[in-house]
């Protein structure tokens, strides 16, 4: 194929994909299978990869992140990022309509919109591209989170059609979609983390993340409700947006114009009662004047616009009863007191049972087995117990005492200095303990046994044939074929049977098997560490390159890694002098799991740094993964720690203290980056 041919395919490709992106993530209407969309990407990924002289910054497959953010620049707002006024009384909103009509009389119109629980963004467009992405901050500057901004699928990085202003601002809100944003708590709990509190948590936390490609993988979405620029195509503010809509910005369809302060607490009702059904949480409705003329003889305070203000819906909460407390055991060992309730109807669903975090909570609550208690359910989705009807308290209520042992296994609870959680220690023989790591075990991220599942796991876990995530691999035919057991919904009473029949034990036992070509990293991740995500696992991975050299790391070794602090460096350490967890480990080795990364040398591509061994510290112009592929595509090695043994240190901006000090104390020459790639060149 020509050249010519192969920029007008990938040009061709760029649009489709763009196009497809914009039908799923903005219009909500999919013309073509996940499956398919997939193949166009990875066509056109592999024709940038092998013409990168038609590289496109602006192309949907640098979507994926990849930037590393060493700190968020501060932006000066070219216009002032206010925040609004708002209250939750029908009356404050009849005095806002007041004050508006004594201004400008009665001639005006509102425009309603949902108010979304996330993070305001103003995203500036330069002759169609975006240019930069600023939070808001303390409304006069914010961070400059760009990067990040573009892995969001729905915002897009060059706009559609011709007619849009040389230069303009739009701002909306960041937010994180209900689904995904509970799937990430799973995650994050899986892997010993502590949980976002609510959606809005998560969006902000996402935002400051300093790697953008990790940034790509979270469901983050936006909405945009707010033109600024000085020749926007009108002077209303809702024909811009819906003509923001021809631009390929995302805006909602849940906006209205209304004539008059009835019709505003109309469109408040319907929302109101109607917010549930949406997959994101909204906390209330925005009222702005329509005309911009009539916005700029309105003005703002110091604070906010004079023209707009928020209507905020109270927090969905109901009276109950509180019949018990019982505790869960989770995969960490950490214990949660659950609040059973008598049921009762909440924003749409039956609750019978809230959670109470920790002792802390209780203490603090002072809530009382037999109380009346107000539940909750507002940008958390878990409902929560937020205070006691103490009116309603019988005298003869005791204190809730929180338990000293684990309601599983019996074991004495322990409670870490500055830590909120107890946990049961026995991790090895507590059985929720047991079956929660062997669940993460065969998760999809982990060693993705997808044939097995939580309730697989428990029956297989019941009838003795495993016992920890080793056993899997002793399991036989015999053993499976023709296990069995019925589940019984609590709430709808109907029964469901999961049977080991032929195919099921065949597929498990085959995806047992494909499990051992599981990457180092994602075995590393699956053993369930505590705090070992999945990118603190692909961290240790890299560094140690095998896991006996992670055995072998000390606290000050592992405290030496990138992103390792002290409590996971703690937990490493306190997890491998477990006798118990080395005959794991030995089993799941004997086994033929990988536990050491595999370096292919036909990927090399000079032989310039052959045999030398390289120490990696500091900041770079590019991320130390690509330096430390760089020394290993050119035959050189990466090592953990500086020793008589180490070639060279390769020194960026902040290298550690300790290594540049051992460095010197050894004689290793220190070298920058540039040094390095003038020994590749010469």
């Amino acid at each position: 194929m020509i050249k010519k041919e192969v920029k007008e395919l990938i040009e061709k490709l760029r649009r489709e994909i763009n196009e497809h992106n914009h039908n799923y993530y903005v219009l909500s209407q999919p013309e073509i299978s996940d499956y398919d969309f997939d193949m166009l990407l990875e066509k056109l990924v592999k024709l940038e990869a092998e013409h990168p002289e038609f590289f496109d910054p602006d192309s949907p497959t640098q979507r994926v992140g990849g930037e590393i953010t060493k700190k968020f620049n501060n932006v000066v707002h070219k216009y002032p990022m206010l925040s609004l006024g708002n209250t939750y009384s029908e009356a404050e909103l009849l005095d806002f309509d007041q004050r508006v009509k004594k201004q400008i009389g009665n001639d005006y119109e509102y425009v309603c919109e949902l108010k979304y629980d996330g993070v305001a963004i103003g995203l500036t467009y330069i002759n169609g591209r975006l240019s930069h992405a600023v939070t808001r901050g303390d409304g006069v500057k914010g961070d400059d989170v760009t990067a990040n901004v573009k892995t969001i699928k729905s915002i897009p990085i060059k706009l559609s059609g011709n007619d849009f202003p040389d230069e303009f601002e739009i701002r909306g809100e960041i937010l994180f979609p209900l689904e995904g944003f509970i799937k990430l708590n799973e995650e994050r709990e899986i892997a010993g983390e502590t949980a976002f509190a609510n959606p809005r948590n998560s969006a902000s936390g996402s935002l400051k993340m300093l790697d953008s490609k990790e940034v790509a993988k979270r469901p983050l979405d936006c909405y945009l409700y707010y033109l600024l620029g000085d020749n926007l195509p009108f002077n209303t503010h809702y024909k811009n947006l819906n003509k923001a809509k021809d631009w390929g910005l995302k805006v909602s369809q849940y906006i209205a114009k209304c004539r008059n302060i009835d019709e505003v607490f109309n469109f408040i009702k319907e929302w109101d009662k109607n917010r549930n059904i949406l997959p994101y949480i909204i906390d209330g409705i925005v009222i702005k004047v329509n005309s911009f003329e009539q916005q700029k003889q309105l003005a703002s305070t110091a604070k906010s616009p004079r023209w707009a203000i928020a209507y905020k819906f109270k927090a969905d909460r109901i009276a109950t009863k509180l019949l018990s407390i019982s505790y869960q055991v989770g995969r960490t060992g950490a214990i949660t007191p659950v609040a059973n309730l008598e049921a009762v109807q909440l924003a749409g669903t039956t609750v019978k049972r809230a959670t109470l975090h920790n002792a802390d909570i209780i203490k603090n609550l002072d809530v009382r087995v037999g109380d009346v208690v107000f539940v909750e359910k507002g940008g958390e989705i878990i409902p929560k117990i937020i205070a006691v009807d103490l009116e309603k308290r019988k005298e003869n209520s005791e204190i809730v005492k929180f338990i000293e042992n684990c309601p599983e296994c019996g074991t004495k609870l322990i409670r870490k200095e500055g830590e909120v959680n107890h946990y049961c220690p026995n991790e090895i023989e507590c059985p929720p303990q047991i079956k929660g790591k062997i669940e993460h075990f065969i998760s999809r991220k982990a060693m993705n046994i997808d044939s097995l599942g939580e309730g697989k796991i428990e029956i297989i876990y019941d009838n003795g044939l495993i016992n920890n995530i080793a056993d899997l691999y002793s399991l036989s035919y015999d053993d499976l074929f023709g296990l069995e057991r019925e589940y019984i919904n609590e709430d709808t009473g109907k029964s469901r049977i999961v049977k080991f029949k032929e195919k099921t034990v065949e597929n498990i036992l085959n995806a047992i098997e494909e499990s051992k070509n599981v990457p180092f990293e994602r075995v590393l991740y699956a053993l369930g560490i505590r705090y070992v995500g999945e990118t603190v696992a692909k961290t240790l991975a890299k560094h140690f390159e095998n896991i006996e050299a992670i055995i072998k790391a000390d606290f000050e070794a592992l405290k030496e890694v990138e992103e390792i602090g002290e409590k996971i460096a703690e937990s490493i350490v306190q997890y491998f002098n477990d006798e118990r967890n080395l005959k794991i480990f030995e089993l799941l080795k004997n086994a033929g799991l990988q536990f050491e990364i595999i370096n292919d040398n036909s990927n090399i591509k000079t032989d310039k740094l052959i045999n030398k061994n390289f120490v990696v510290s500091g900041i770079f112009s590019i991320s130390r993964d690509e330096i430390k592929q760089i020394i290993i595509d050119n035959g050189g090695k990466n090592v953990s720690s500086i020793s008589s043994k180490t070639d060279f240190v390769l020194a960026g901006e902040n290298m550690g203290p300790s290594k540049l000090e051992k460095a010197n104390k050894l004689g290793i020459p220190i070298i920058s980056e540039d040094n390095l790639m003038k020994i590749l060149v010469e």
